[in-house]
């Protein structure tokens, strides 16, 4: 019975992301962020439960990614083409007269094709988790961002607009250009060749994971002092303190 425990907690992040599709279809992103950290918490125990338990399978890695596909991959997509959406028709709902939120026409010419440019994202994390599967050299670090990390930084746009309340960050996010530039941004981020560490602890040494322990304490300070807006910055450090390791390493080799 323990080979399965895994993927069931592989499946509850499934289903987090099946849950977290449906509210960010209805634009309800908040809930839908919920969803997807609570998934992406399932992705983390997933792994770590296969290692303690011993019972790693190929199975278990193809289900891995195809339930990042639907978290971290579908959702994000979702999210992006919502905020676009806004970004051209300025403003966060469109409300009729009795208070109902007005249902989005899909016919083919009524639907402005500026939104779908958000599922670049998803097409761009679909290749990302393809490639993932085929690398057996991503174990102890990983080559472009991971699926995960991308969807928490798309889904902190929203957060930050129902949450920070800020006239800036406000019209900074729901403008088209800066939409489309991270949305560009996060797929190259996904596929680009930078080798960038991977939070599994195979020890606790303070030598063996001092990047890591680093990484952690000023994630922490970040979220305590910038909130929502700590998630850009927590992942700017992590791409930018792994690049860093990374010259540093080969100058001592």
């Amino acid at each position: 019975m323990k080979r399965h425990i895994p993927n069931f907690i592989t499946l509850l992040n499934v289903l987090c992301g099946c849950i977290a599709t449906v509210f960010a279809v209805s634009n309800k992103l908040e809930v839908a962020a919920g969803f997807v950290f609570l998934g992406i918490f399932f992705d983390f125990f997933d792994g770590l439960a296969a290692r303690v338990l011993n019972v790693k399978s190929e199975l278990g890695l193809q289900l891995d990614s195809l339930a990042d596909m639907i978290t971290s991959g579908l959702v994000p997509g979702i999210a992006m083409f919502q905020l676009l959406r806004m970004s051209y028709t300025g403003g966060w709902n469109l409300h009729v007269a009795n208070g109902a939120t007005e249902s989005m026409s899909w016919e083919l010419f009524e639907m402005p094709l500026l939104p779908f440019f958000g599922f670049i994202i998803t097409m761009a994390s679909a290749y990302r988790l393809a490639k993932f599967n085929l690398d057996e050299n991503q174990v102890s670090s990983f080559i472009g961002l991971p699926t995960p990390a991308n969807a928490l930084l798309i889904l902190s746009f929203p957060l930050m607009l129902i949450y920070h309340n800020n006239d800036f960050l406000n019209e900074l996010i729901l403008n088209q250009w800066f939409l489309i530039g991270v949305t560009l941004f996060s797929a190259f981020l996904l596929n680009a060749k930078i080798p960038l560490f991977a939070l599994k602890f195979k020890n606790w040494s303070l030598r063996d994971n001092a990047n890591r322990y680093i990484f952690l304490i000023v994630s922490v300070v970040f979220l305590l002092t910038m909130k929502f807006m700590a998630i850009p910055a927590i992942l700017a450090f992590y791409v930018g303190s792994s690049v860093v390791s990374n010259i540093s390493a080969k100058k001592e080799g």
